[in-house]
Formats: C-alpha cells, sequence, structure tokens
C-alpha cells in the first residue's frame, strides 16, 4: 500500500466506521518510532512526520549538535554536521531521514502490529461507546445466527454491532432464524477483552415496559406512570398505572380503542397475558387490584412487617392463587409486601379474620 493508499484508507475508516484519523496517525507514528528504535538503538532520537495533505509519511534520526559527543545515538559533532549543512552551530538539531526499508523484518512487523492493535482499541471503544448509553432501550435487529444451543445473535445500530439474546433472555416458546426482524432490549453492555459484549434481552420486565413506553404516547408524555412491573417472561406480565391527569383513564389508555395498544405488545410478546391496574396509594386497595383478574373480598395488613392477608370468595381461589402459584407471587412483587391468600369458607374456620370482617359483603360470597 502506498502512502497515498494508506490516507486514503485512513479517510474510509473515519466516514464508514467512526474511527479518527488523527488517532491513527498518532498510532501510526508510536509504531513507526518503536520500529526505527529496534533498528537503530533503544536510545536513538526518533522523529516521525507526518503530512496527510500531501500524502506523506517521513522518519528521521534526530541529532544534537554538540562539541564533544558523548552519547553517538542522540550527537553529533559539529565538524560531522558542518559536513552535512554549513550553518549548523552548537545545540542545533540535525535530521537524518530514514529510508523505512532499510528496517529490518521483525522491526517493521512489530510496527504493523502496533497499528493493528491501535486501530482494534479504537474501533472497540466506538463500539463501547456508542452502546453504553443505549442500555435499558429497546432497538430493532436482524437475526444473523441461531446456535445449536439456542442462543441468537442480532444485529443492531447503524454499525451493525452484533448483540447476543442468549435462551434465558428469550421468550419461551419463540423460535428465530437467519433474516428475521427481531425488537430486542440493550440489557447490558460490557467492554471485555475480546472487545464490546452488547448482551440482549427480550425476557426483562424492562422490555414490556419499553413496548408500552413506544406504544402509548399518554406514558411518552408522562402523562401515564408505570408505578411497578413485574413479569414472569411467556407466562404473565403484571403492570400497575397512574394517570396525573384525572381526564385521563390510565388502563384506559395502555389498553387503547378496542384494546388495539396492548394486543400489539401481546402481539409481540407471542400472547403472553398482561395484566394493567391502576396504581393506588392505599396499600389495601393496591394489594386488592394486584391480585388481579380474582375478586378480593378482604385485606388485613400489616405494615411493620410489610404482609397482608387476602380472602377471596371459595370458587376464585385458585384464580387469585394462578398456576403454580403465579398471579400471587407477581402481586407480591408488584406490591412489594408477602401476601397470604386464603379462601372464605378457610378462613371462617382457621379464624383468620373477625367476624365482623368476614360478614362485611355475605352477599358477595
Amino acid at each position: 500500500m502506498t502512502s497515498k493508499e494508506f490516507f486514503i484508507a485512513l479517510d474510509l475508516l473515519e466516514t464508514e466506521k467512526g474511527i479518527s484519523k488523527d488517532k491513527v496517525i498518532s498510532s501510526l507514528e508510536t509504531a513507526l518510532a518503536i520500529a526505527c528504535k529496534k533498528n537503530f538503538g533503544e536510545a536513538s532520537n526518533v522523529v516521525i512526520k507526518t503530512n496527510p495533505d500531501k500524502f506523506t509519511i517521513r522518519a528521521y534520526i534526530c541529532k544534537v549538535v554538540v562539541a564533544e559527543v558523548e552519547t553517538p545515538e542522540k550527537e553529533i559533532s559539529l565538524e560531522e554536521a558542518r559536513t552535512i549543512k554549513k550553518s549548523y552551530k552548537i545545540g542545533d538539531e540535525v535530521l537524518t531521514e530514514i529510508d523505512p526499508r532499510t528496517f529490518g523484518r521483525i522491526a517493521a512487523q512489530n510496527a504493523r502490529q502496533v497499528i493493528m492493535n491501535e486501530l482494534r482499541q479504537a474501533e472497540k471503544d466506538i463500539t463501547y461507546n456508542q452502546f453504553a448509553d443505549k442500555e435499558n432501550e429497546l432497538m430493532v435487529g436482524v437475526v444473523t445466527r441461531v446456535k445449536e444451543d439456542g442462543t441468537i445473535y442480532v444485529e443492531i445500530g447503524k454499525n451493525q454491532m452484533e448483540g447476543v439474546l442468549t435462551v434465558q433472555e428469550q421468550i419461551p416458546g419463540e423460535k428465530y432464524h437467519a433474516g428475521d426482524r427481531i425488537k430486542v432490549l440493550v440489557k447490558r453492555v460490557r467492554d471485555s477483552v475480546g472487545g464490546t459484549q452488547v448482551m440482549l434481552s427480550r425476557a426483562s420486565f424492562m422490555f414490556i415496559k419499553r413496548l408500552f413506553e413506544s406504544e402509548v404516547p399518554e406514558i411518552r408524555a408522562d402523562i401515564v406512570q408505570i408505578k411497578s412491573i413485574v413479569r414472569e417472561a411467556g407466562f404473565r406480565t403484571k403492570m400497575a398505572v397512574y394517570s396525573t391527569d384525572p381526564e385521563i383513564d390510565a388502563v384506559g389508555a395502555c389498553v387503547g380503542n378496542k384494546g388495539a395498544r396492548v394486543n400489539a405488545i401481546v402481539n409481540e410478546i407471542n400472547g403472553e397475558k398482561i395484566d394493567i391496574i391502576p396504581w393506588s396509594s392505599d396499600i389495601l386497595d393496591f394489594i386488592a387490584r394486584a391480585l388481579s383478574p380474582a375478586k378480593v373480598l378482604i385485606v388485613q395488613a400489616d405494615e411493620e412487617l410489610k404482609e397482608a392477608k387476602v380472602i377471596v370468595p371459595d370458587e376464585k381461589l385458585s384464580l387469585a392463587i394462578g398456576k403454580e402459584g403465579q398471579n400471587a407471587r407477581l402481586a407480591a412483587k408488584l406490591t412489594g409486601w408477602k401476601i397470604d391468600v386464603k379462601s372464605y369458607s378457610v378462613a371462617m374456620q382457621s379464624g383468620m379474620f373477625d367476624e365482623e370482617d368476614l360478614a362485611v359483603n355475605p352477599d358477595e360470597v
């Protein structure tokens, strides 16, 4: 590659990859200086001069003119200097150009290696900086490959970075193939020895939150706020919402006209159930709502222990608890309280509640 071709390549790197031309030139100068020292002695004072406008790269050995030479690698006698140029005087610097072709093969390889290392580091830094501030953001990418263990690699970003979607971060039951377009959450960006690693997710609760933010204008405008959200990917999400505007129904805004907004999200997550409930500052009311879709008769709470006892109609017990305890478990995570759910008849027999409480709404039992 000629010097001109090299500088043109640097321009392309800066345009296409965002790698600073000045930084690469600086690395080149360092690499050439190292190569010169390998060839002419470590004590040599090497000067590298690059001129991108003229496409030139020149290397020099710099020696100071002295009356008596003590360090030959760095000094030149006045007598010898004046054989080069008669006007030289004590203290002047004499630059002697080095022909790069005189470099040894090993020195040249070392220079090339330094440049390649700097280029890799520069590209790594750019990639990291591009994605470091995108953690917890939603992106659309293209599946590039699927490994035998189920790990999916997704190309994202303008620089087409390949992110990793592990099996644990996928929604159970989903299948993807190379070429498929896919929405993903940038969960974590790691700067490791091997390069920048972008970890993706579709199983995170934050993925659902970002989907609602993109689908519901009232959330983006902060009129409707997502106060709490929990999820067991592939099965159920519970989300508590609140409206700062009394004229706007928070749940209705998230559901959309004829369910259009929430259905778009449910379709994206392969039919996963989503319970959207109105948030309440009254913890008794909030716990009752959190157990939706089950109907709750009574809630008793111990605020010091953050534990609640809940009674539901007998026929709603399985709905309140959910399959393998999922509904009650998610309600507990949503509220941050421990919730003990009992049926009306069991509560009557065990004395779990005061008789006055149990008789509050006998018609609803």
